[in-house]
C-alpha cells in the first residue's frame, strides 16, 4: 500500500545540516529569496522540522498509477553468481516515466498548479528528471520546458521524444537561448554541457519570469523526502530486514528515499543496517570531491549550498550514466556523510554496463545505466559473501529501465566503450577556481 506521509529525516539526525546561504550577504536565504522559483509549500517542507509530512490526496491519485513498486528478490542473479547471499530489489522502472523521479515530479507539480503556475523549468541529464516532470505537468495541465545535458541529448534521443510526447519544449544545453548557455557557447563551442549549466539555463528563465517556476529533480531537502515513498513500501515489503542497502547517487534521491526510512529504523535501535552509496568514477563527488559551500550551478544562480563538490564549474567526462554527472551532491546527504551514516564508492563505467548485462541476463530487466553503479556494488558484495560464507541480505534500489539507453548498451557490447580516468588536476584546477565561501 501506498504510504499516506513522506518521512522527513532531518528531526532524527544528532545535529542540522548547515543552511543554504544568499551569496551576497552571507546569511542563511529566508523564503523570500527562494520564491521567485518554488512556491510557498515547497519552501516549507524544504526546512520542515516535522517528521511526517501528508501526501495531498490529488497527488496519491496520480501515485496510484503505478504505486505501490513490487520488491523482487534476485534469485536467478544470486544462483548465477553462486552467493550465499540473498539479493532483492525495489523496481521503480515500472513508473510511467520509467523511473523513480515521478515520486517528486508529481508533487512539485501539483504544488505550483495550485498557486497559479503556468509553467515549470527544469535540466536533465539522461532525460529521466525531464521525462518524470514532462509526465506530472501534463498530469496538472502545466507547460514544462527542460534543458538537457548536451551529451545526453545527442546519445538519448529517444528520452527527448517522450519528453515532447508528454507535451514539454526541450533544448540542448548548453543553448543560445540564455545568457548562461551563450556565455558557455562562446567559450567552448562544443561543450558537451553539465547538468551545473543546465540548471543556471533553467533558473534563468524562471527567475525571469512571474508565471513561471523552477522544478528540481534532485539534491535539495524536499526532494529525497518526496522519494521516501520507496523506502517506507520496501520496509512493509521486505520478508527479512537488510544487512547492506546499496544505491547510486548523483544528485542522491535515489538512494535517499531507500535509505531514509530504515535509518530511522536504525536510529531506534530496530536494524543494523548498512548504508552504502554508489557513484561514477569520472564524477566521484563523495569520494574525491571536498565538502564546503558552492553553488548548485554553474553560473551562480543559486544559494550557496555546503555539500561535497568537484567545484560548480566542474564538467564531467559525457559517460552514459547522464543522471550520475552532476558535479555537487544532496547537501543533506553531505552532512550525513560527513557524520559517518553510511559509507561510499566509486565504479567505472564498464563494470557498471557488465554488471546490468548480468542482470539482464538473469533478472530480465534492463536497468538504466545509473542503477548499474548500485548493482555491481551489489554483486561484488555478492561475490564477497561467497569467499566469507556470510549469508547477506543485500536491498538494492533499481530506480530505472534502460529501454532509452541500448545505444550504450550498444557501445558497451561492442567493446567501444572505454572507461574515464579522471585526473587529479582536473578536480584541483576546478576547485581553485572557487571563491572565498569554501571556508566557511
Amino acid at each position: 500500500m501506498t504510504p499516506s506521509h513522506w518521512y522527513n529525516v532531518v528531526p532524527d539526525l544528532p545535529e542540522p545540516p548547515p543552511p543554504p546561504l544568499h551569496p551576497g550577504t552571507m546569511q542563511p536565504v529566508g523564503p523570500q529569496d527562494l520564491t521567485p522559483l518554488f512556491p510557498m509549500e515547497l519552501i516549507a517542507q524544504e526546512v520542515s522540522t516535522e517528521r511526517f509530512i501528508p501526501i495531498p490526496g490529488e497527488v496519491l491519485d496520480v501515485y496510484r498509477m503505478w504505486r505501490p513498486t513490487p520488491l523482487f528478490r534476485a534469485r536467478r542473479l544470486e544462483k548465477a553468481l553462486g552467493t550465499p547471499a540473498r539479493i532483492y530489489y525495489k523496481y521503480e522502472g515500472v513508473s510511467p516515466a520509467g523511473s523513480h523521479k515521478p515520486n517528486t515530479a508529481v508533487p512539485q507539480a501539483y504544488y505550483n498548479a495550485r498557486e497559479g503556475v503556468r509553467r515549470l523549468t527544469t535540466e536533465t541529464g539522461a532525460g529521466q528528471w525531464g521525462s518524470a516532470l514532462a509526465f506530472a505537468c501534463s498530469q496538472f495541465d502545466l507547460e514544462c520546458e527542460v534543458w538537457m545535458v548536451r551529451a545526453s541529448y545527442d546519445q538519448k534521443p529517444y528520452r527527448r521524444s517522450l519528453m515532447q510526447v508528454y507535451g514539454a519544449t526541450v533544448h540542448a544545453s548548453p543553448s543560445p537561448l540564455t545568457s548562461s548557455g551563450s556565455k558557455v557557447l562562446a567559450d567552448e563551442p562544443e561543450s558537451p554541457g553539465s547538468l551545473g549549466i543546465a540548471i543556471s539555463e533553467a533558473v534563468e528563465v524562471a527567475g525571469g519570469s512571474d508565471d513561471t517556476r523552477y522544478a528540481l529533480g534532485s539534491v535539495l531537502n524536499h526532494v529525497l523526502m518526496h522519494q521516501t515513498v520507496i523506502g517506507e513500501e520496501a520496509l512493509k515489503q521486505l520478508p527479512e530486514m537488510p544487512d547492506l542497502i546499496v544505491g547510486c547517487t548523483g544528485g542522491g534521491s535515489n538512494f535517499a528515499g531507500l535509505f531514509f526510512p530504515f535509518l530511522r529504523e536504525k536510529l531506534a535501535g530496530r536494524v543494523a543496517t548498512t548504508f552504502r552509496a554508489v557513484e561514477p568514477a569520472a564524477c566521484p563527488s563523495f569520494t574525491r570531491g571536498r565538502y564546503c559551500y558552492d553553488f548548485g550551478d554553474t553560473a551562480g544562480f543559486t544559494p550557496l549550498l555546503k555539500m561535497h563538490t568537484l567545484g560548480h564549474d566542474f564538467v564531467p567526462d559525457p559517460i552514459h550514466a547522464g543522471g550520475l554527472r552532476y558535479h555537487g551532491m544532496s547537501p543533506l546527504l553531505s552532512h550525513m556523510y560527513e557524520l559517518g551514516m553510511f559509507e561510499a564508492v566509486a565504479k567505472s563505467q564498464t563494470e557498471c554496463f557488465e554488471a546490468g548485462v548480468r542482470f539482464a541476463r538473469t533478472e530480465g530487466i534492463v536497468p538504466a545505466p545509473e542503477p548499474t553503479h548500485a548493482l555491481a556494488e551489489t554483486i561484488a558484495e555478492a561475490l564477497r559473501c561467497k569467499e566469507s560464507g556470510q549469508e547477506k541480505v543485500i536491498l538494492t534500489a533499481l530506480c530505472g529501465h534502460g529501454h532509452f539507453d541500448l545505444a550504450a548498451y550498444d557501445r558497451y557490447l561492442s567493446g567501444e566503450m572505454e572507461d574515464y580516468d579522471l585526473p587529479q588536476e582536473k578536480i584541483d584546477d576546478a576547485l581553485a577556481r572557487l571563491g572565498p565561501w569554501t571556508s566557511m
